[in-house]
């Protein structure tokens, strides 16, 4: 009986770990419909597996505690709308485990509506009830509350913001309850903020999950050069104290606050934050600033430059934006002249994920979906940063585990151009498309008949020309600067979609 209950419990404990997946929650900015050239990005332009969530942003908060949508021509199908509410949810059938969110407030809604709102007792129930037919009615799985910030900014209510805002989450939880709807968060992330807007064990026993935006920790506001989103503290002989905004230290807080690990989503950045230098010659993290530095060419936004703009920017000026590396922060940042960029690579993104598992987190969240190379301008693959994010947490897309990769964790630059060695493949399977479920792996070979020099000029997976079956991934040993080549078959009768990197069905494919 005794070995029994052992091969129980160990049952019990592999069927959770199997079953459990990590949170990859994607917020979308709608306004990024209006964005020219390569930034423009439409919910045509959403791939439903990329994300575990996809959250919408943003629909408003009347003082009358009804909801408000920004733009009815975009959001609605009436008067020839485009029915961005429609489109956004209907992602879901090519993907039914997406879930879907409509996101509350934002930066740009301030604070005054909602503390008028939550600080009535009439007024929170009829939001609650609002908020939940509102969310059921266009299709959405869930709210996410992002109400910036309680007790802060123009609030009308500073004094009472914070046990308010834990109220409005209750009633919203006895209404979301009843239409079996989740209910999210997204909260100020370093104690100076939050401890001024959350009470923090209580407003963890109402939501699902607590999107914690660990970046924006320094920006153009600052008066020296800053990290965007340092995963760890680092020193700056003008940062002294500031430098304890780093990510660490913020989820360390909110942990000891009171906050289960299993509801905190950590926030990462998929963009940038630029300064202007005050001196060209002094350009390192702490370094005196006069403001917000060089705006990205779509977001068009000072102080701001998503990881696609700054990409082209390097494709476009080899050479003209040089990579460094912060080995006590680990970020990187760059610098052109007197422009000054703190942002992610694929490296630290990778150190992050890793860092939330090792905490035993939900998962990770970012800010947001359309700043990521969604186009595959800079490399051959669409969303790069989220399939690397996809990758280390161990999540899988369109039926099949995403293919495991090597990131060097070294620093070091060269000027020569990469080499290429090939290698045996690694023992993993690409991802199938939904419509194709039923084919679960793929078969991996060596091809020793083609040339090495010949093969790869960039990261990424590349269909092979002759065969629309066969296809092989390049990857970048930074360490030695030469390609790592691995050679793929897709299934039998499938053909490899480089679109979407999935083997899908051939009348799916242009090939």
């Amino acid at each position: 009986m005794v070995k029994i209950a052992y091969i129980l419990v160990f049952l019990i404990a592999f069927i959770y770990l199997v079953t459990a997946e990590n949170k990859v929650i994607c917020y979308y900015g709608t306004w990024a419909t209006y964005r020219n050239g390569n930034g423009k990005c439409e919910v045509k332009d959403l791939n439903p597996h990329i994300c575990s969530h996809l959250i919408y942003g943003f629909v408003g908060i009347n003082e009358d505690a009804t909801i408000r949508i920004m733009d009815p021509w975009l959001e609605l199908p009436d008067n020839w709308g485009k029915d961005n509410f429609g489109e956004f949810n209907r992602l879901k059938k090519a993907n039914p485990n997406l879930k879907t969110i409509v996101a509350i407030g934002g930066w740009n809604e301030g604070s005054a509506k909602f503390s008028k709102v939550a600080n009535d007792q009439t007024l929170r129930e009829n939001f609650a009830r609002n908020a939940a037919e509102f969310t059921a009615k266009y299709g959405f799985d869930g709210m996410d509350m992002d109400w910036e910030y309680p007790s802060q900014r123009d609030s009308t209510n500073k004094d009472t913001d914070k046990p308010a805002f834990s109220l409005l989450l209750a009633e919203m939880r006895k209404e979301f309850d009843k239409k079996q709807l989740s209910l999210s968060a997204a909260v100020a992330a370093v104690n100076a903020s939050a401890s001024l807007s959350y009470d923090i064990p209580t407003i963890s026993k109402y939501l699902d999950f607590i999107n914690v935006m660990s970046y924006d920790l320094h920006g153009a506001w600052d008066p020296v050069t800053g990290y965007n989103a340092a995963l760890k503290r680092y020193d700056a002989e003008d940062l002294p104290v500031e430098a304890s905004l780093n990510v660490e230290t913020a989820i360390d807080y909110w942990l000891s606050a009171g906050a289960p690990k299993e509801k905190i989503v950590m926030g990462i950045p998929l963009y940038g934050r630029s300064f202007r230098l005050a001196n060209q010659a002094q350009n390192t993290v702490g370094s005196p600033s006069t403001g917000a530095g060089i705006a990205g060419q779509y977001t068009s936004e000072n102080g701001m430059i998503g990881y696609n703009e700054l990409c082209e920017k390097r494709l476009n000026l080899p050479g003209a934006w040089p990579e460094k590396w912060d080995d006590q922060a680990s970020v990187p940042y760059t610098f052109n002249n007197a422009d000054w960029i703190s942002y992610d690579n694929e490296l630290s993104i990778k150190m992050k994920v890793e860092y939330a598992l090792s905490k035993g987190l939900s998962g990770v969240m970012v800010w947001s979906i359309e700043t990521d190379d969604f186009r595959g301008v800079c490399q051959s693959t669409k969303y790069p940063l989220l399939r690397l994010i996809n990758e280390v947490a161990g999540r899988v897309i369109g039926g099949s585990n995403v293919t495991t990769t090597t990131i060097s964790t070294s620093s070091s630059q060269s000027t020569q151009g990469p080499t290429i060695s090939t290698t045996n493949p690694p023992a993993t399977g690409m991802p199938t498309s939904t419509s194709a479920s039923t084919l679960t792996s793929t078969s991996t070979t060596t091809d020793p008949s083609t040339s090495p020099g010949s093969v790869c000029k960039k990261p990424g997976y590349f269909r092979n020309e002759d065969d629309c079956n066969k296809f092989y991934q390049c990857v970048l040993d930074s360490d030695t600067m030469s390609y790592r080549v691995y050679y793929f078959s897709c299934p039998s009768g499938l053909f490899f979609d480089a679109d979407t990197i999935i083997c899908n069905f051939p009348h799916l494919v242009d090939c």
